[in-house]
């Protein structure tokens, strides 16, 4: 009776499902069908070869074993949860900032500043960066001219500065974008309960506490939730283009690594490897925070 159900819903709403077919598709060609290439992490690849050498856990024994890995760990765990808690403050104080603006002209304004940056590529980005941060760059020239320093600082060159330029380089430039969903979540919100709020006396800060937030708390919730399974992709590019001799320990990280270890030396089993490590613990991650959430906040992805 059930699977005749399930089917009679197929027929009534065969539209939606054929829509679903190309992504189903897509995601099976360019993300299942690659999940074959992780033998290549038991073996000792060699392009030129017909048939691969099989070494097991080898690849694994010497990533697990080499003295930098913990450091480029650390590296991307640093600057992933940085650039995680930075990213979502930043977006959600943005969001509820534009949301308070009732001048429409103005806040399409305000909207349309914070976008800009994200439809910049990294080379254009980091090449403002390096001038915004320069020992002549805007932010020396006022820290001098307020007295809070007495001689330039030379940002990119401090190792300890690189993981917070970092962050405040992804808040830059992604702000803007990520209040989309929450500006979009923030309109589900039912305008009798501000007008209610209002008529008992509530302040704008009081209406954005009680009833903003918690009206997007289930948005928020799925957007940690999600974000903690790419909490490994520090990222490549902001690293690689601002990056010195003289920040790479405190640089590095997983994908520069497989670049330097893997891709360099063709060493595409060991590239292989760490891909497959990655996944591994994403999985993990992405599970463990869902049922974090369900258990504290009764919501969840899944």
């Amino acid at each position: 009776m059930r699977t005749r159900t399930i089917w009679s819903r197929i027929i009534q709403q065969w539209q939606l499902f054929a829509m679903i077919v190309p992504v189903m598709v897509y995601v099976f060609i360019f993300s299942y069908l690659p999940l074959g290439g992780w033998a290549m992490a038991f073996q000792r690849y060699r392009p030129q070869r017909e048939v691969q050498e099989w070494v097991g856990f080898e690849q694994f024994e010497f990533l697990f074993g080499d003295a930098s890995f913990f450091r480029v760990m650390r590296n991307t765990l640093g600057m992933s949860v940085i650039s995680l808690i930075l990213g979502f403050t930043c977006a959600i104080f943005l969001a509820l900032m534009i949301n308070e603006i009732r001048q429409m002209k103005f806040k399409r304004v305000v909207q349309t500043i914070s976008y800009m940056p994200h439809f910049l590529s990294w080379v254009i980005a980091a090449a403002l960066i390096s001038d915004f941060l320069s020992s002549r760059g805007i932010l020396n020239t006022v820290l001098m001219q307020l007295g809070i320093i007495d001689a330039p600082i030379i940002f990119r060159a401090n190792p300890d500065y690189f993981w917070w330029l970092i962050g405040w380089s992804n808040v830059w430039k992604s702000v803007g974008w990520n209040t989309i969903i929450y500006l979009a979540a923030m309109t589900g919100i039912d305008p009798a309960l501000y007008e209610s709020a209002e008529l008992d006396g509530a302040g704008r800060f009081s209406r954005i506490w009680h009833i903003t937030l918690p009206g997007i708390k289930s948005t928020i919730l799925v957007l940690v939730i999600m974000n903690m399974g790419w909490i490994l992709n520090a990222g490549f590019e902001v690293q690689w283009l601002l990056s010195n001799d003289l920040t790479i320990n405190t640089a590095e990280t997983i994908d520069l690594f497989v670049i330097r270890y893997g891709l360099n030396q063709r060493n595409y089993s060991l590239a292989t490897a760490f891909g497959m490590f990655k996944t591994v613990v994403s999985i993990i991650l992405l599970t463990a925070a869902n049922f974090v959430s369900k258990r504290v906040a009764k919501e969840g992805l899944m």
